[in-house]
């Protein structure tokens, strides 16, 4: 598997366990951190952006040899 794949499902996988530990902190404090929830999930998403703007230059140089 392409390590970019990694990456995704990684990403995938730390959003839920992320998700979980927030709803666990709420039901328990009874407030929930916004901030950290918009800079992770803002920072997910940058990681997946850029991924993706890695994986469409290399298509498009791909595509340019031939």
């Amino acid at each position: 598997m392409k390590f970019s794949k990694w990456i995704v499902l990684l990403v995938i996988i730390l959003n839920v366990v992320f998700t979980v530990g927030t709803l666990y902190v709420f039901l328990r404090v009874g407030s929930e951190p916004t901030t950290l929830i918009a800079a992770w999930f803002a920072f997910t998403t940058g990681e997946l952006w850029m991924l993706s703007s890695i994986r469409k230059k290399e298509i498009k140089e791909e595509d340019d040899e031939y």
